[in-house]
C-alpha cells in the first residue's frame, strides 16, 4: 500500500456502498480511483497532476463528481456512524464549532444558485469557505454544514445539528439526539439554549461577557446564569482537534474547488476515513 492510499478496512468499508458499473465497456477499479481522488485531495494537487498510476485523471473526475452528486460519500458515511453507533463506539457527548478555509483563486467563478452553489464569503482576508461541524466525544465528525466565511457561527447551528442523522443497522429511526452538546461563547443566545431544552439536551456554554453585565444590571429581574460545568467544557477542544485532522488534507486546508458540491463531497470522504 503506497502513501495516502486505502488500506484494507477502508476498502472493505467502502466497497459495497459504491454504484455497481452498469453493463457495457470495462472501467477503471474503483478501489484504484479511489486511492487517486485521496491522493489527490491529500496532496492538494491539481487533477492534471495526480499520477498516471491511478489512470487518466479525466476518469478520476469524472467519477468522483458522480459520487458527489448521487450521494455515495454521504451514503457510506452514514454507514460507517451506523456500524460504530451499533456496536456502542459513539459516546454522544458532542461538541460544536467552525473553521475558516480560506479559498484559492482557481474557486472563484462558479455558477450561483442551486447544486453548483460556490459557498464563498469574502472578507478581509479575501475569498472564504466556512465548515460548521458537530463532532463526537473523540472528535469523529457526525454532520457538518459548509457556508461562506462571512456566515455567523450562531446562525448554522440548528442546521448543523439537524443534519445529524445516524442510522440504526436495524429497524427503527435514525438517532439525530445527542445527549449533550459542548458549544463555545458563539452559540451562547437565548435561542440557541431555548432550542436545546426544549428537545430535553443538556448543554454546556458559556455565557459571553456582555450578557453578564446585562443580567446583573437587570438584578432580579435577569434571572437565573445558565448551568455552567467547566470540567465538561474544559473537552470542547476535541472539535479543534478533528477540524486540525481535515485539514492535514490539503486539499481540504485550502479550498480549490469551484462548486460547493464537490468541496463538501471531499470533506465528506476525509471524514469517512475518520471514521473506518
Amino acid at each position: 500500500m503506497r502513501r495516502h492510499e486505502l488500506s484494507d478496512a477502508e476498502w472493505d468499508l467502502m466497497r459495497p456502498l459504491l454504484p455497481r458499473p452498469s453493463l457495457g465497456r470495462p472501467r477503471l477499479d474503483d478501489r484504484m480511483v479511489l486511492n487517486g481522488i485521496v491522493w489527490k485531495f491529500r496532496t492538494g494537487v491539481p487533477w492534471r497532476d495526480v499520477p498516471e498510476r491511478y489512470g487518466p485523471w479525466t476518469s478520476l473526475h469524472t467519477r468522483f463528481r458522480r459520487w458527489a452528486a448521487d450521494g455515495t460519500f454521504d451514503r457510506i458515511l452514514r454507514a460507517a456512524q451506523a456500524k460504530a453507533d451499533a456496536a456502542g463506539d459513539i459516546d454522544w457527548t458532542v461538541s460544536v464549532d467552525s473553521t475558516i478555509v480560506r479559498a484559492h483563486q482557481h474557486a472563484a467563478g462558479a455558477r450561483k444558485g442551486g447544486r453548483q452553489s460556490p459557498a464563498l464569503g469574502r472578507s478581509r482576508g479575501g475569498l472564504t469557505s466556512k465548515i460548521h461541524l458537530v463532532c463526537d466525544a473523540i472528535g469523529r465528525p457526525l454532520a457538518f454544514v459548509l457556508t461562506g466565511g462571512n456566515t455567523n457561527d450562531c446562525t448554522q447551528f440548528t442546521a448543523v445539528m439537524d443534519a445529524i442523522r445516524v442510522p440504526r443497522t436495524g429497524p427503527g429511526r435514525p438517532r439525530t439526539r445527542p445527549d449533550h452538546v459542548i458549544g463555545d461563547k458563539g452559540y451562547s443566545s437565548k435561542a440557541i439554549r431555548t432550542w436545546l431544552r426544549r428537545r430535553g439536551i443538556r448543554h454546556t456554554i458559556p455565557e459571553r461577557a456582555d450578557q453578564v453585565r446585562n443580567r446583573a444590571r437587570k438584578g432580579s429581574l435577569g434571572g437565573r446564569p445558565p448551568v455552567f460545568d467547566k470540567e465538561v467544557y474544559k473537552h470542547r477542544n476535541v472539535v479543534e482537534r478533528c477540524f486540525n485532522r481535515l485539514k492535514q488534507w490539503r486539499g481540504i486546508a485550502t479550498r480549490y474547488d469551484k462548486t460547493a458540491q464537490s468541496y463538501k463531497a471531499a470533506v465528506t470522504l476525509a471524514s469517512i476515513l475518520m471514521w473506518a
